[in-house]
């Protein structure tokens, strides 16, 4: 492990680039952040034993094969070090910090953050679950940054654990991400999720959430047939099974921001619980900050930028904002620079 420099929250330069060889993880609480891409296809197993069945799937010209190892495809639960990871990387590039692919983290810190227990147990399943992201291999087209790659890759493509001699605890970790996922991340092809998500337990749930935050985005609800939603969880039960299991769910109400309900025609619609929001609401902003904003964006409609920016706070999970002025301003300056 290189040798920390003095620049907080990053690695030793790379001699020829310059750029940091890693980004440690040391923001607090960042807001959790999902990939679009494993949100939208079934990548990750739903199963709670080992996994080791071939996946092919396929739908609207997106391809997906994923080929798990001896120890198991990777799971929905397993899936939480790379939101993890997405939610660290994204905070700093909010902040406006150098990132990069390889991640230091505290494995303690990201086991409070995915709220799970800190127990011995709980240090050998993360390390599982890092040997199962990493052995799980997928061949896919999916489109990253603007850019489709037909190409093989792991979840993640190493990892490092150090201990402290003699059977101690995991002092820190090391994963180096996918090229894929980094990309998305650079791209900001990502949506936040409720902290509630990780308080499920169950991963259909988990699924379906993610289903329903990628799919009902600004819209009130998402209507979908319980045929292409089997498809689209990735679930192995019975189309019937799973019927019985969505009735469950909607019995439940479990999901946090959303309900599910039958329609139909063999239909199921997931709605928001919290009404769209009405125009004109949210975030006051002053004069003052809309003339500042037709000087960054001259010839444009600063009111139909300042809407923009309301329902960018509104998709963001409605973030206090300590100055609205202040925080509009920095969101125009950071759409000139996209």
């Amino acid at each position: 492990m290189s040798a920390a420099t003095d620049i907080p929250g990053q690695g030793s330069p790379d001699p020829v680039t310059g750029a940091a060889d890693f980004f440690v993880c040391d923001i607090f609480d960042p807001a959790p952040k999902d990939d679009l891409g494993s949100m939208e296809h079934p990548i990750f197993s739903l199963s709670t034993r080992p996994d080791r069945r071939v996946l092919s799937y396929a739908h609207n010209g997106a391809t997906i094969e994923v080929t798990p190892s001896v120890k198991g495809r990777a799971t929905i639960h397993d899936k939480d070090i790379l939101i993890y990871c997405v939610s660290q990387l994204m905070a700093g590039l909010n902040a406006g910090r150098e990132v990069s692919r390889s991640l230091q983290l505290t494995a303690h810190d990201l086991l409070v953050a995915t709220n799970r227990d800190t127990s011995g147990d709980a240090y050998v399943r993360l390390k599982e679950a890092f040997e199962r992201l990493a052995g799980t291999r997928i061949t896919t087209n999916l489109e990253t940054g603007g850019l489709e790659t037909t190409r093989g890759f792991g979840l993640i493509e190493s990892w490092e654990i150090v201990r402290r001699a003699r059977g101690g605890r995991m002092i820190s970790v090391t994963v180096t991400l996918s090229d894929w996922l980094y990309r998305a991340v650079l791209a900001k092809s990502v949506l936040t999720l409720s902290r509630d998500y990780f308080r499920l337990r169950k991963p259909l749930e988990r699924r379906l959430y993610e289903l329903a935050r990628k799919h009902c985005g600004r819209q009130a609800s998402w209507q979908v047939s319980v045929a292409i939603l089997h498809k689209k969880s990735g679930s192995t039960a019975p189309v019937r099974v799973f019927r019985a299991a969505l009735r469950k769910m909607i019995a439940e109400a479990n999901l946090p921001d959303y309900v599910l309900r039958e329609a139909p025609g063999d239909m199921i619609v997931i709605e928001r619980m919290r009404p769209a929001r009405a125009a004109g609401s949210g975030p006051q902003l002053s004069e003052e900050a809309l003339d500042a904003a037709r000087a960054l964006r001259p010839g444009e409609d600063v009111h139909a930028l300042a809407a923009r920016w309301r329902s960018w706070w509104d998709d963001t999970g409605r973030p206090r904002l300590g100055r609205a002025d202040a925080a509009f301003l920095g969101w125009v300056k950071a759409q000139g620079r996209e």
